[in-house]
């Protein structure tokens, strides 16, 4: 359902996207998971036609993003990151505006509505303004917005940003029965619990470029191999000093504070679990328990997309509004 070749966006000299190339099939649930600015926003953009690439291409739905655009968004649905509601109409008015847009017939748009509003349990909503709904209430009525057309590709960019859990899990659900029906769904998260229990595959992006697509059981194998070890440690003294020493190590590739005295160590080397205990017993560290652990999502995606903050400031980067001018999409 969504074919992507050497897939590149560049702003003047930044690259936020630097050659993608993944396929996903249909009914497939792919995980986009990285670091803010990593470009996870922007590739979705991309597929929705919101953005033209700088090189390469891709086929959503089987229709090329470039040269059959009209043809991609009657096939795909969209909830970004912001909502696209109207507070001043209602649930209902808001989804019969969207429906007309996208030149549905009245009477498929009543079903739409009636439909998606249920299953999403916000019929009794439907004639009160957007408004006054909660975060919550006013993302279900975005997610329906995005399905009132029965697409055949759904994007979902952070839907569960910000909600409380018990929508949150709500909406996890609506999405999963969603796969189930043979919607082909890209989901881009911050979650890692969120985007281990979902996601058939996951594709981590660091710095514009794809560095992992697998699933979650494979992507964890890059931290179980024969030499590296992953250890929770309950250090009784533990201080800045003691974690300064134990990053120190050469058997040590990671150090991570998880509570006032424990700390998850990522060691790697055949031998490197003796090597370090025998380096911290013998500079007074009070050891009171140690275990190995099976590696996490979120092990994963920090041993490769890094441990540091990589704060950004793009200068003269245009805005992400498009206008169409003779059916090409210019960036002002």
């Amino acid at each position: 359902m969504i074919e992507i070749e050497a897939l590149t966006r560049r702003f003047g000299d930044f690259t936020a996207v630097d050659n993608i190339s993944l396929q996903v099939a249909k009914g497939e649930l792919l995980g986009f998971l990285g670091p803010n600015g990593a470009g996870k926003s922007t590739t979705i953009r991309i597929l929705c036609t919101l953005l033209r690439p700088t090189e390469g291409t891709a086929r959503v739905a089987g229709f090329d993003i470039i040269k059959q655009s009209g043809q991609v968004r009657q096939h795909i649905g969209l909830v970004a990151e912001k909502l696209i509601l109207y507070d001043q109409l209602t649930a209902e008015e808001n989804l019969r505006l969207f429906g007309r847009m996208n030149n549905m017939p009245a009477a498929q748009i009543r079903e739409g509505i009636d439909k998606w509003l249920g299953r999403l349990a916000m019929k009794q909503w439907q004639k009160h303004q957007v408004g006054t709904f909660s975060t919550g209430m006013k993302q279900r009525i975005n997610v329906a917005r995005a399905l009132l057309h029965h697409p055949d590709v759904l994007f979902l960019d952070e839907p569960t940003l910000g909600l409380d859990p018990q929508t949150t899990r709500a909406i996890h659900e609506f999405i999963l029965e969603l796969r189930k029906e043979g919607i082909t769904i890209v989901l881009t998260t911050h979650d890692m619990v969120e985007a281990e229990a979902m996601c058939d595959r996951i594709a981590i992006i660091d710095q514009a470029k794809i560095v992992a697509l697998d699933t979650t059981s494979n992507l964890k194998k890059l931290l179980s191999d024969g030499d590296t070890t992953i250890v929770d440690m309950e250090i009784s003294n533990l201080n800045d000093s003691i974690i300064s020493r134990l990053k120190s190590l050469e058997a040590v590739v990671s150090v991570t504070q998880t509570d006032i005295y424990r700390v998850r160590i990522h060691t790697k080397g055949a031998n490197a679990l003796g090597t370090m205990l025998s380096a911290i017993t013998s500079d007074g560290v009070n050891l009171k328990s140690i275990k190995t652990v099976e590696p996490s999502l979120e092990d994963v995606f920090l041993h490769l997309t890094g441990r540091e903050i990589r704060d950004k400031v793009i200068d003269k980067v245009p805005s992400m509004r498009a206008r169409r001018w003779g059916g090409r999409s210019r960036i002002r």
